[in-house]
């Protein structure tokens, strides 16, 4: 669901007050996926940048093979994508914001309890800020980190790339997978600064959906 259209179903923004959207229902690792949405704000919300990461790591098993690996998810929101990399394997540390996790971790548990080799965990993290205080790179290390449809903000670019290029520095092993849906032309901006900042390739491009997905390494300092 875009933006737009949720902001058109109620007529008050009110963060504090929480609205069902209902169930949303997914089939993906070979399992039924049921997310409650809300739109309490942005990241209660499924996105087309999710269902399409969902899809390339379902049919890319063996290109990108998430079992026994772990995985940290920044901007998780209803956590179908940190549901879907624990189903295929992974030990998930899906974050964002502390006013998301409860939704984050109702949909976390609700799918992934008795599912999974590794429980999923629902961690807050605010993009730019305490990351070395709350994720010293020494002691959080990650194979991948995943991001969907997190350039919406557009207020939050800078913290976002800073985010990222904590969890995938120079040295690691980290591969960062971005999916994004292009709307404005700040999207393709970001882009271009996080291309510049990464070793980066376009894995696929979806035209209809008007979706993209990267695979980037750190670049050498």
């Amino acid at each position: 669901m875009m933006a737009g259209e949720a902001l058109r179903r109620t007529t008050i923004w009110e963060p504090s007050v929480y609205f069902t959207l209902g169930n949303e229902s997914f089939h993906f690792a070979g399992h039924d996926i049921s997310i409650r949405e809300s739109m309490d704000t942005y990241g209660a919300l499924i996105w087309p940048g999710a269902i399409a990461l969902c899809q390339f790591l379902e049919n890319n098993q063996q290109q990108m093979c998430l079992m026994d690996k772990a995985v940290l998810e920044i901007g998780a929101g209803t956590g179908l994508l940190s549901i879907v990399a624990s189903l295929l394997g992974a030990w998930v540390t899906a974050t964002d914001l502390p006013d998301i996790l409860p939704n984050l971790t109702f949909n976390l548990t609700r799918n992934t309890r008795g599912r999974c080799r590794y429980s999923p965990q629902a961690v807050a993290l605010t993009w730019g800020r305490d990351l070395e205080r709350d994720f010293p790179h020494h002691s959080y290390r990650y194979d991948y980190v995943l991001a969907a449809d997190v350039v919406y903000h557009h207020g939050c670019l800078e913290e976002l790339l800073e985010t990222m290029r904590h969890f995938c520095r120079p040295g690691s092993r980290t591969t960062l997978l971005w999916a994004n849906k292009v709307r404005f032309q700040a999207d393709l901006s970001f882009s271009e600064r996080f291309q510049s900042c990464f070793s980066a390739t376009l894995l696929l491009e979806l035209p209809q959906q008007g979706v993209r997905i990267y695979k980037a390494t750190a670049s050498r300092e």
